[in-house]
């Protein structure tokens, strides 16, 4: 269910705020420290043209409003992100004329993590992001900067049941693929220019078992040097990759 749009979110650090400026979503004020510089002059003509209140503030204060110091001078109040449906999943798929991608998440609790993979999946092509309510980091001010804006243009769905969506997934024609070091299959050896999702697991205990065993294909991500994984947002970037260089084949 979409969040309720007279609720106010911060959006931190330029590039987040860039395509904030760029969406649709309703910016009611923008914070920009007095000694900001550089790119700055852009985001402020931005913000004119769209009529968005402009407060020119201490740095300080940008510091204790976005609860880091690591927002490169500007902050922006907005309408939060609103959560996307599974059908506005398969609608954007369908206006690129496209087969599904779509990211699933089981249990990234780090938002910066999860900002990450937001970013890939928007990046690489991929039609939205599952996370589920329980156990999982939001769309929240750290997860938007760490997106760099990719919240703005892809559908991240929040559910209740992630095996349960999964199985509605699978009925509507897409392949479930999970990533698990165990696998003696590799995501190289696998076919995956097909309508599908990928299953990103947590760090720590990789996916549920629910989830694993609601999954079509457990694959591998190929390991060559001596640490034995990937975070999960490079993990989910790298299979990405793979399925854009798949499908570009063909």
């Amino acid at each position: 269910m979409a969040n309720d749009e007279t609720k106010t979110a911060l959006t931190i650090g330029r590039n987040a705020v860039i395509e904030l400026l760029r969406s649709e979503r309703s910016v009611d004020k923008l914070y920009v420290a007095l000694d900001a510089g550089g790119s700055i002059g852009g985001i402020l003509k931005m913000a004119r043209s769209k009529k968005v209140p402009i407060v020119q503030c201490d740095r300080r204060k940008l510091d204790q409003m976005g609860e880091t110091k690591n927002h490169q001078g500007v902050i922006a109040a907005a309408s939060e992100v609103q959560y996307k449906t599974t059908d506005d999943i398969f609608a954007l798929a369908k206006s690129r004329n496209q087969k599904p991608l779509i990211v699933i998440c089981d249990s990234i609790t780090d938002p910066h993590n999860l900002g990450a993979i937001v970013r890939s999946a928007e990046v690489f092509g991929a039609h939205g992001v599952i996370i589920p309510k329980r156990r999982s980091a939001g769309i929240n001010a750290a997860c938007a900067k760490a997106a760099a804006g990719a919240v703005e243009y892809i559908p991240i769905v929040q559910v209740s049941n992630l095996a349960q969506t999964i199985n509605e997934l699978k009925s509507r024609g897409v392949f479930i693929f999970g990533t698990d070091a165990s696998s003696q299959k590799s995501i190289y050896e696998a076919g995956l220019d097909c309508a599908c999702g990928i299953v990103i697991g947590s760090e720590g205990e990789g996916m549920g078992r629910l989830v694993k065993e609601s999954c079509d294909f457990i694959l591998n991500i190929p390991i060559k040097g001596k640490i034995t994984s990937l975070n999960a947002s490079a993990a989910a970037a790298v299979v990405l990759a793979e399925i854009t260089r798949q499908r570009d084949k063909l």
